[in-house]
């Protein structure tokens, strides 16, 4: 008697935070599930599970995506970096420093998802004004602190990025 072989599995290898990981995984595998439950990387939080709240948003190649739609497999040859790739393990990337002098978050379940779609927007050709940041970060959803703390947090390192002073 054979043993029952499970569900189908494809072949990854993805750059995650800088590192090379290769896996087995479903071919419905969900990235964020992925990143959490396969490798531990649990800073992707995930809520809605319909690409609404922006929690659980990471970096593919650069891009803000949606993990918790967004299938593994199509990550396939990419970069992805969560929220755990920003700092350096012993200094905190500008962005999480601005949200931390800013009070830019209480509970934190939003956090990691503001900071990646944030990173996305500040890797871009020109640092933002507020108009930009406020419309980049629309689709990112906080039940806590309100908005106007993390858009100054953005704000705060865009205008580091273009040379001013923070007033």
């Amino acid at each position: 008697m054979t043993e029952p072989s499970g569900p189908p599995r494809v072949a990854v290898t993805v750059d995650v935070n800088g590192v090379s990981v290769s896996r087995q995984v479903e071919p419905r595998s969900l990235l964020a599930d992925f990143l959490r439950e396969d490798l531990g990387l649990t800073g992707t939080k995930v809520s809605c599970e319909l690409q609404v709240c922006g929690v659980c948003t990471v970096l593919v190649d650069g891009r803000p995506v949606s993990a918790c739609t967004f299938l593994t497999a199509d990550a396939d040859g990419a970069a992805v970096t969560t929220v755990e790739g920003l700092s350096d393990g012993r200094t905190l990337h500008p962005l999480q420093e601005s949200f931390v002098d800013n009070f830019a978050l209480q509970c934190g379940f939003c956090t990691p998802g503001f900071l990646m779609m944030a990173k996305a927007l500040l890797d871009g050709d020109e640092p933002p004004d507020r108009a930009a940041i406020v419309e980049h970060l629309e689709g990112n959803i906080c039940r806590c602190t309100g908005y106007q703390p993390i858009v100054e947090a953005v704000e705060q390192v865009a205008e580091r990025q273009r040379g001013g002073a923070h007033g």
